[in-house]
């Protein structure tokens, strides 16, 4: 029994640090059906906080650093994927509600209410960096799969990081521009979509990635170990998005992340065999 007032007084204490963070954000929001969706959420924190307060006859104190983080990271990454990420412990926690409920019955009802902010609630959210999460894998994919088996071929083929780099440079920012009109065109006659919000999304994403793997060829004379840094940079890019995205739409991470990865460095291998030919041909 003492173990479980313990595990419930955690959970207590999540409870309200949920509520306050809930309450929070709710606040900040303009959108009114967002607003709705986590002011519906906070009711349920505090409720929960107090029936598990009936059983230890405690106040606990939040949890403030929690409340700053996940604060911070909604303001950076977006509401949707701070909460979504915050939901991650939930499986665990509706796990230890169920095993408590067999001695403590009230517990019950926290089971249904954790279960449906998962499946029902914030999958309701509305947010305009999810809506144009298409122009930026856009511009995403492409900088990764056309700049690093560029940048493969360019560093056989030229053997001179300083024009290397100037290349996928100047290579970038044309696609960039050129990505970004496409992505115009496309959310034009979609009709779903702002265009010119689409073509920035495209284009900024595009040219970010970009300057992100030409920096290696900026900072080092040495081609290869340039080269090994862009792949790593590119898969670290890659394992960034896909668990931003995978988080936020609830989807799973392994397959797109690998399907992303695997397209990226097929086409740098495929790229560096063509600038050895290049090299060998032109006696470059």
């Amino acid at each position: 029994m003492k173990g479980d007032i313990s595990d419930i007084r955690s959970m207590q204490r999540n409870e309200i640090t949920e509520y306050i963070l809930y309450s929070k954000l709710s606040k900040k929001i303009k959108d009114k059906h967002n607003k709705s969706v986590l002011e519906h959420i906070s009711d349920d924190e505090l409720k929960h906080y107090n029936l598990l307060k009936s059983i230890t006859k405690e106040e606990i104190k939040p949890k403030k650093f929690k409340i700053f983080i996940f604060n911070l990271i909604s303001i950076i990454l977006g509401l949707t994927f701070a909460l979504k990420l915050m939901e991650l412990g939930e499986p665990a926690s509706q796990q230890r509600y169920y095993e408590l409920s067999k001695k403590f019955p009230s517990v019950k009802k926290l089971i249904k209410d954790e279960h449906r902010h998962e499946t029902e609630l914030l999958n309701l959210l509305k947010e305009e960096k999810l809506e144009y999460a298409g122009a930026i894998v856009l511009g995403l994919n492409d900088a990764l799969v056309e700049l690093t088996g560029a940048l493969a071929g360019f560093t056989l083929a030229l053997q001179n990081t300083n024009i290397i780099a100037v290349s996928g440079l100047v290579m970038g920012i044309a696609a960039a521009l050129s990505m970004a009109s496409s992505g115009y065109q496309s959310a034009k006659a979609d009709g779903t979509k702002n265009p010119f919000r689409s073509a920035l999304y495209t284009g900024i994403t595009y040219f970010i990635v970009v300057l992100i793997l030409i920096t290696p060829y900026l900072l080092s004379s040495e081609v290869y170990s340039s080269l090994l840094i862009t792949l790593i940079l590119a898969i670290i890019i890659i394992a960034a998005y896909n668990f931003f995205i995978t988080t936020a739409k609830s989807l799973k991470f392994w397959p797109r992340f690998i399907e992303m990865t695997l397209i990226s460095l097929i086409i740098a291998t495929i790229s560096f065999g063509i600038g050895y030919l290049l090299k060998i041909t032109f006696n470059i």
